[in-house]
Parts: C-alpha cells; sequence; structure tokens
C-alpha cells in the first residue's frame, strides 16, 4: 500500500474516492434517505467513474499542483452538498442550473437563508477534513527516495502504459454503471420516473439525488442543462373503454378537435390530444351551477398555514372559515419558484415543470381554458391585482396572457411599497385600493377578481414594519421573536380581510359575491420546531405544506370536506360551482364535488398522500396510517396517473399546446367557411 501510494495517480484516485463516498454517505444520513439500499450501488460505482477521471487527469500536473487541485476541488464538493442541504431545507427543492432564478431569494434572504440551516449541516465536511489529515499523513510517509522512484512521469513509455490501464478499467467501469441504469435487481417497481429515464432527463431532483447521490445529481444537472436530450412524447394515456368509461350528461362535441390530429403530423402534439381527448368526463353534479352569475374574489393568500384559523388573533379569517366550506385536508406543495408557480397551477389546473421557474420561463404561453378565460367566455368583466413589483414574477406579461382583463401591480394602484425586501406594502391599503377600483368598475355584468397578497411574506428574523406592527399582541406568549413577527403579518392580512368584508357588505354585494381563499405554500422562513409552538401536529412528511382552503358565501351554510386537495383543484372546482362551460379534460386537477374526484393530494415530486397512506416518491416506499393497504399494482396504477399528469402537463406548456389547439380548429373552421361560401356561389 506503501508502494501504491507513493504513486500520485493512485493516491490521487484512493483519496478521492474515499472522500466522495463519505460526502455521499453523509449527506443521505442527513437528508433522511436511507444510507444503504441497492441504489448506493450505483452511487459507488459513479464514485469510481469520478475519481478514476480526475486521478488521470491530475496526473499531468506536478506533485504540488496535483494536491493542491485536488483539495481546492474537494472543498468546493462539500460546499455544494451543504448548500444543497440548506437550499432543499429553506426553498424545498435541490438547487439546479434550472432554478437559478431562486438564487435571487437566497441573495435577498442570505440571513434568513443562513440562519435556516441545521447544525447536523456542518458534519457535511468531515469528509473533507479527513482528506486534509490523509493527505498530511501520507505526505509524511513517503520518501523523497521513494516518491521518485514510483511517481512516474505520466508522457514515459511506463506511465502512457499504467494510463491506458487506468483508461481501461475507468471504460469498464462506465459500461458497468450504464448497466445498471436498467439491471432489474437495481430498479425499484414504486418509483415513479424509471432510473434511465432520470440519468437522461433528470427532471424529479429528489429521485435523482436518491438513485445517483447529491454529487451524481449535479453532474447530470450540468449535462441536461448544455446537452438537453428532446423529451419523449409517449405518456401513460387514461382510455374511456368499456372498462371505465363514465356516461355523463355533460356532452362535449369533439369533431373539429379529432380533424386536428388527423391533419397533424407532429408526434409530440398528437400524443398530448390523444391523451386528453381519452380521459374521461366529469358528469354534473348538485353543485353545478350553484353559484351562477354571482361575483367570484379569489384571493392567494401569502406564506399562510393553519396557524391563521384562530378566532382570538384572526376574527374575519376565522368567521369566513367557519361559516364558509372549510377543506381540512389541503395542501399548497412547494416546487421551484412556489408563488408564482403555484399561482400558475391554481390559474390553469397543469402542474408546473418541476425544475424550472414555470411561470416565468413560460410568460408568453397562452391558456384558453385558463380560469380567466372560463369567466371571460360567460360574460364576466376580469382583472388580477398583487401589491408588488415584477421583481420576482413577470406578472404584467403572465396574467394578461393567461386572460386576465386587467393586472394591476402595485405601481397601478398608487399605494406605498418599499424597495428594500425586508418591508413588502401592506395588505391593509392594497384591499383599500383593490375595492376602489372594483367598486369604481363595477357595472351590470359580475366581475371575477384574482387577488394575490404579499404582507405575510418572510423575512421574519428581522425586524420591519408589518413583522412589528402587530406584535404586541402576542408579547404574554413564549413564542420565538420570528414567530411574533410572522403572526404580525398574518395580523395585517386578517385586518385586509375584513376590509373587504366590510366594502362589500356596505355596498351590498356580499350576498352576490363568492370568496375563494388559499395558500401559495407554507411560511418556509420558520424552522417546523417554530411552528410546532402553534401547531400541534407532525410536521414532518409534508404536513408542513397543510394550507387553509376555504370558499365562502353569506346564503350558504357551513360545509366541512376532508377530501385531500390543493390548488389543482381551484379552476375546475370554480367552473363547476358557477355553472361555466368547461371541458374538464383539460384540466389535471378535479372538481372536488364530482363523484368522479380522486381523494389523494399530489407534491412536486410525485409523491401523494390522503388518509390512510403516504407515498414517498423519493425513496420509492409506501407507509400507511390505517389497517387498509394497496397492492403492488394499486400503487402502480396512482404512480402512473400521477406521473402522466405530470409528464402530459409538461409538453401542455412547453409546446404551447392550447395556443396550437386553438388557432388550428380556427384554421379548419375558417376552411369550412370558406368551403360553404364556395358551394353556395356554385349552386347559385
Amino acid at each position: 500500500m506503501k508502494k501504491l501510494l507513493n504513486n500520485k495517480t493512485f493516491k490521487c484516485y484512493f483519496l478521492l474516492l474515499l472522500f466522495i463516498i463519505s460526502l455521499e454517505l453523509i449527506f443521505r444520513g442527513i437528508s433522511g434517505v436511507p444510507i444503504f439500499s441497492v441504489s448506493l450501488l450505483r452511487i459507488i460505482l459513479g464514485a469510481n467513474i469520478i475519481s478514476l477521471t480526475l486521478s488521470v487527469l491530475f496526473s499531468w500536473l506536478p506533485e504540488k499542483g496535483n494536491k493542491i487541485i485536488n483539495i481546492i476541488l474537494c472543498l468546493i464538493l462539500s460546499i455544494y452538498a451543504f448548500l444543497q442541504l440548506g437550499f432543499n431545507n429553506f426553498i424545498g427543492v435541490y438547487m439546479s442550473i434550472n432554478t437559478k432564478s431562486q438564487l435571487g431569494a437566497v441573495k435577498d434572504y442570505v440571513k434568513e437563508f443562513l440562519a435556516s440551516f441545521l447544525g447536523k449541516y456542518y458534519l457535511i465536511f468531515i469528509p473533507f477534513i479527513i482528506l486534509l489529515i490523509c493527505h498530511i499523513v501520507i505526505d509524511k510517509k513517503i520518501s523523497k527516495k521513494e516518491e521518485k522512484k514510483f511517481n512516474l512521469k505520466p508522457y514515459t513509455l511506463r506511465g502512457c502504459s499504467k494510463t491506458l490501464v487506468s483508461i481501461s478499467i475507468l471504460f469498464t467501469s462506465c459500461i458497468i454503471y450504464y448497466a445498471s441504469l436498467t439491471a432489474s435487481f437495481m430498479q425499484n417497481e414504486l418509483q415513479t420516473v424509471k432510473t434511465k429515464d432520470l440519468f437522461f432527463n433528470p427532471n424529479v431532483p429528489s429521485i435523482v439525488v436518491n438513485e445517483f447521490g447529491i454529487l451524481g445529481f449535479g453532474l447530470l444537472d450540468i449535462k441536461s442543462s448544455y446537452f438537453p436530450i428532446e423529451e419523449s412524447s409517449v405518456v401513460y394515456a387514461e382510455k374511456n373503454d368499456e372498462d371505465n368509461y363514465i356516461e355523463t350528461s355533460r356532452k362535449i362535441d369533439d369533431t373539429l378537435w379529432k380533424e386536428v390530429v388527423e391533419k397533424e403530423n407532429d408526434p409530440v402534439k398528437n400524443s398530448i390530444s390523444n391523451y386528453l381527448l381519452n380521459r374521461p368526463i366529469s358528469d354534473y353534479n348538485e353543485y353545478t351551477g350553484i353559484f351562477k352569475d354571482k361575483n367570484l374574489i379569489v384571493i392567494m393568500m401569502e406564506s399562510i398555514n393553519e396557524i391563521l384559523i384562530n378566532a382570538e388573533y384572526y376574527p374575519n379569517f376565522y368567521k369566513v372559515y367557519t361559516e364558509g366550506w372549510s377543506f381540512t385536508n389541503n395542501y399548497s406543495p412547494r416546487n421551484s419558484c412556489s408563488t408564482g408557480n403555484n399561482e400558475f397551477s391554481g390559474m390553469t389546473s397543469l402542474y408546473t415543470i418541476y425544475n424550472n421557474c414555470t411561470a416565468n420561463v413560460y410568460k408568453n404561453n397562452t391558456y384558453s381554458s385558463s380560469i380567466f378565460n372560463l369567466f371571460n367566455n360567460a360574460g364576466y368583466q376580469t382583472s388580477s391585482m398583487h401589491n408588488y413589483t415584477e421583481a420576482y414574477y413577470f406578472r404584467k406579461t403572465i396574467h394578461p396572457n393567461l386572460g386576465s382583463g386587467r393586472y394591476y401591480g402595485v405601481e397601478d394602484l398608487k399605494i406605498d411599497y418599499y424597495n428594500e425586501y425586508k418591508n413588502w406594502s401592506s395588505d391593509e391599503d392594497f384591499m383599500h385600493a383593490a375595492m376602489d377600483i372594483v367598486l369604481k368598475n363595477n357595472q351590470e355584468n359580475p366581475f371575477m377578481l384574482w387577488l394575490t397578497t404579499v404582507s405575510s411574506h418572510q423575512p421574519y428574523v428581522k425586524d420591519s414594519i408589518e413583522g412589528n406592527k402587530y406584535i404586541s399582541l402576542f408579547n404574554e406568549t413564549n413564542y420565538p421573536q420570528d414567530l411574533k413577527r410572522y403572526m404580525s403579518k398574518l395580523k395585517t392580512f386578517d385586518n385586509a380581510l375584513g376590509i373587504l368584508l366590510d366594502e362589500l357588505e356596505s355596498n351590498d354585494l356580499l350576498k352576490d359575491t363568492v370568496l375563494v381563499l388559499f395558500g401559495d405554500h407554507y411560511p418556509y422562513g420558520l424552522k417546523n420546531e417554530t411552528l410546532n409552538y402553534v401547531l400541534d401536529y407532525d410536521l414532518d412528511e409534508y404536513e408542513v405544506e397543510r394550507t387553509p382552503f376555504v370558499i365562502y358565501s353569506s346564503e350558504q351554510k357551513p360545509q366541512v370536506n376532508a377530501k385531500y386537495t390543493s390548488f389543482m383543484n381551484l379552476t375546475p372546482t370554480i367552473a363547476n360551482l358557477f355553472g361555466l362551460e368547461y371541458d374538464p379534460r383539460l384540466y389535471m386537477g378535479k372538481d372536488l364535488f364530482s363523484d368522479s374526484s380522486l381523494d389523494y393530494v399530489t407534491f412536486a415530486d410525485g409523491s401523494w398522500k390522503n388518509d390512510f397512506a403516504y407515498y414517498d416518491a423519493s425513496q420509492g416506499t409506501i407507509k400507511y396510517y390505517k389497517d387498509q393497504t394497496l397492492s403492488v399494482e394499486e400503487i402502480k396504477r396512482i404512480n402512473n396517473e400521477v406521473t402522466s399528469k405530470m409528464n402530459i402537463s409538461s409538453l401542455i406548456i412547453k409546446n404551447n399546446y392550447f395556443a396550437y389547439l386553438d388557432e388550428a380548429i380556427n384554421k379548419i373552421k375558417a376552411e369550412k367557411e370558406t368551403l360553404a361560401i364556395d358551394i353556395g356561389k356554385e349552386e347559385k
């Protein structure tokens, strides 16, 4: 061994291999990923390939340069793994080149970001410390005489021979590694995405990290970003065959759509069309049209969780929640760019693309099926408002392209706001301005308004105007200071809701207006143990992402609904309640009052849960809360359904499918009209 360590190529290889394997093991332990699983074998193979490749490349450097480069590289990899732990904990996803826009969020909240790091994350630097010690110990034991004897120059005959041997071993290792992508004993039958597919398109980072390791994910992320492979157009198709056809009273004429398919040669577009055409059509139900012709105000509440359900501190929301239709198992799953992406999903009922800021990247897309366009088609006056700037999301472009008749940003609302990120504008000012516009523009036609609030956004670890405004309300509690600031910000929102209710009632509009409130995501600037000062349930297994969702009408009796749901179901549910003309097949969510509504909630990485089971997509495991269980085939069926909806959403967005479909149908209509005119002329 001593002779081998005298060879700088082997020494570099050995220390790198030891470092990478140790780093991966510690990362898995900290992240809660099973350490000893079959995927660990693939990770070790990958570590061997990386170590061997780098050691051969570094062998051309002098001894001192080899060591310095080795140490610097390992330090960079340690910092990368460390930041990934913190980023995933803070934002909810792993850092990716595709999510580089979220680095701005970390930059703006650097103090909060660093404060969110758990003490155990620093254990990730242990392999680097061991590496340094090994270099010191090995260098001391190697004599100059032995170093000269065994440290062959790579360009000598013997050195080239050893290099060729290393390359041969590397080539063999790559073949074995590639074989591991499809080897049956290395596959998890419950995994939502095949390992080989993840290798070429690492679009679900949590599963990629589990299967390839954190460094493997980093390399695959770079590969896919700069050398992308075109996605397959094949998705799991739902079929309206005799076994699962739903007899429905909702009739939709697909004649023109089918003609589009017949004329189209693009396999991707036809794959989307055939998938959507073959989906079941949900039936009308007893709730269809119950709010027909009423006004609608949707409020996406910034950084909200169930702390808001409190009669003492937040009486306005408590009134709406307890007197309205509340959904006790609602979740707002975090993903890349949670606020913008979740707003987009609420408006379209499409899953965003997990590893990018979909709302911004595809801001120029149009969606005839969006919530705004459904109300536009019904003769409503539509608008949307947000009390902040374009700093994070391009709503001035996104909202009009989604069909909003008029978008109002903070400058349009003419309310005070602060360029300093810690001080947002006041939701109270926002609601006054919003209602002034609504009342001024109120015409004979009903209105549909979307409001996105901001006051309860982090930071919570430092003083801010809204964070301090009502903090005295919580002086008698034992809550941490950051929690008090958050709850002070919630008070601002609750007061804003009170302003809205008062304005509607005083203008005799409350009885004719429906309010729909949901949270964009939980306050991820606060640690779970901090939230547990108020929330009395375990926040693991995505329970931290449980948020309030309520539909309120002063004309309806209270209801409590226990279905598992998220913002994905928002648009089809509202469309049914208002009796709008819509095609249920175009939405990945379902009308919550439909008998065919699936009673489980899906998270961004493909995980899902209901009242008796939790499927963890990153690990490919299922946990049961009750005696009821599912067969392997039943789990696969749900996983395939979840995966197909996410895949088809991605294809719809990337191909701007609804704009294409509208254009193709209008072209066929125009051709038919021209043909009819020509025939009419000939007959005359």
